[in-house]
């Protein structure tokens, strides 16, 4: 990411320090814990994979099976199960077996949404 502002690496600073308590008090109150942080540090390092976005990507148009996600991709299936076994053990899709093939899908409509809303910020 670009920051068109460094010019004057200073203008981002307060130029004296006098903390605002009312405001402090407030979003202090409405923070996470220390372990919801870490759970959803650990949360969004799932995205931090390219092939793992490529998959969340096509399961975001619709539901797929493992053959259908490699050809897409033009990925080997090893390499795709691998991708999909982390994503289904951190509950981001699921599987539902027709006959002997595995028809993956998201999880929930937020994980669309997640992945849509950070595509839309970094095309701004």
């Amino acid at each position: 990411m670009k920051n068109d502002n460094l010019e004057n690496k200073n203008d981002d600073m307060c130029e004296v320090f006098n903390s605002h308590e009312d405001a402090v008090a407030r979003v202090k109150e409405r923070m996470p814990s220390e372990e919801e942080y870490s759970d959803l540090s650990e949360f969004f390092k799932i995205f931090g994979n390219p092939t793992r976005l490529k998959i969340i990507s096509l399961l975001c148009v619709e539901d797929l099976c493992v053959c259908d996600i490699c050809e897409a991709l033009d990925l080997n299936q090893t390499t795709v199960s691998n991708q999909l076994r982390i994503l289904r053990a951190n509950n981001i899709v699921k599987y539902q077996k027709e006959g002997k093939m595995a028809r993956y899908s998201l999880t929930d409509l937020h994980i669309e949404m997640i992945y849509k809303v950070g595509l839309e910020h970094i095309l701004e």
